[in-house]
């Protein structure tokens, strides 16, 4: 057993789930966790805001210094890439970079680089799936492949939370939550809910989100007539979100790019079937899930319509989806996230 142990997370993803959306998320569960079992965590984050996330996060990391008041520090995605001992990616910004357009497409190529820089340095990569280990390999030209520690979730709170009963609604209700970027293929979702307008009675899509790519979708889901199906919810409270869980149908996640996708571990904990493209981390995340073609409309359309028409599957689904879901429990994850960093951090004695 490790004794108490002193973690520095370095990271610049806004602290809120509204902005700060999946990467958030994980570390904040990750932080709690670590911090019921015992360890202590404190937070280095950007005190000089600027309205170019990419030039503010620039900064922050020139600012950074070694501290020997921890025992190790952990730097997220490029964060940390001068001082950190480890390097956790909870995407690789690289491979994320290669769906993009645009200025987009530029700023995330020059975290992309600090990120290169930081796998290099760092005495541990870690990861959070078996597809983002082989990208960071590859795209970063890393010796050997790096370790991974899955995302994890809080179940105890989302089953505390999810106790509401759900929105009475006659609505057969497809969710979507993610930031709006071109990787997340939410223009597919548009067009699979126009297909399935006349073939499914009341049909609602709920879009938790927003993003880069917010005017397009906007103007696609005029352009497709979808004003009496699509809800756009933009960001919403982690209150709210489970409210959205709790009164959903199915869970629908057409992204391409995924280096994980904590959606699918919250879906999955809400009892939602799921409906996701095969692509990239998903088949990983959710094996159990409905997994469509990559980039197909009709695919996806046929997916949803699937489930729509067996109600006998979309409980068979969301009962795989609870038990899988339990290997994902923070308290679990969190000690093999400490165990993994300390093995390789020499200050500590284990």
């Amino acid at each position: 057993m490790v004794s108490s142990v002193r973690l520095r997370f370095v990271t610049a993803t806004p602290l809120d789930v509204r902005r700060g959306s999946g990467t958030y998320v994980g570390i904040q569960v990750l932080a709690r966790a670590l911090t019921a079992l015992g360890h202590t965590v404190v937070f280095e984050t950007p005190r000089i805001h600027l309205p170019v996330f990419t030039l503010e996060r620039l900064l922050f990391n020139r600012t950074l210094r070694r501290s020997d008041a921890f025992d190790v520090t952990v730097g997220f995605d490029m964060d940390g890439y001068r001082i950190a001992d480890v390097a956790s990616l909870k995407g690789v910004i690289a491979d994320e970079a290669r769906f993009e357009r645009g200025l987009t497409r530029l700023t995330m190529g020059m975290q992309a680089a600090r990120e290169q820089l930081h796998v290099h340095r760092a005495r541990l990569v870690l990861t959070t799936s078996l597809y983002a280990a082989g990208r960071a390999q590859e795209l970063y030209g890393l010796a050997t492949r790096p370790a991974i520690v899955p995302e994890l979730i809080d179940l105890e709170e989302w089953r505390r939370t999810l106790t509401a009963p759900p929105a009475d609604s006659p609505r057969f209700t497809l969710l979507f939550v993610g930031r709006f970027y071109r990787r997340k293929r939410l223009d597919v979702l548009l067009r699979a809910a126009a297909i399935l307008r006349g073939r499914i009675p009341g049909l609602e899509a709920r879009i938790v989100g927003n993003g880069p790519c917010r005017a397009m979708l906007h103007a696609l889901a005029r352009e497709l007539r979808l004003e009496s199906v699509v809800t756009w919810l933009g960001d919403v409270s982690r209150a709210e979100l489970t409210r959205e869980y709790n009164r959903a149908s199915v869970f629908c996640l057409p992204s391409v790019q995924e280096g994980f996708g904590i959606v699918l571990l919250e879906a999955m904990a809400a009892g939602k079937p799921i409906v996701a493209a095969r692509a990239a981390a998903i088949p990983e995340t959710a094996p159990h899930a409905v997994l469509v073609e990559p980039e197909s409309a009709e695919d996806l359309a046929a997916g949803i319509e699937a489930l729509h028409h067996s109600p006998e599957a979309r409980e068979s689904q969301a009962a795989a989806g609870l038990a899988w879901v339990e290997r994902f429990d923070a308290p679990g994850v969190a000690q093999k996230f400490l165990d993994t960093v300390t093995r390789a951090a020499t200050c500590i004695s284990v």
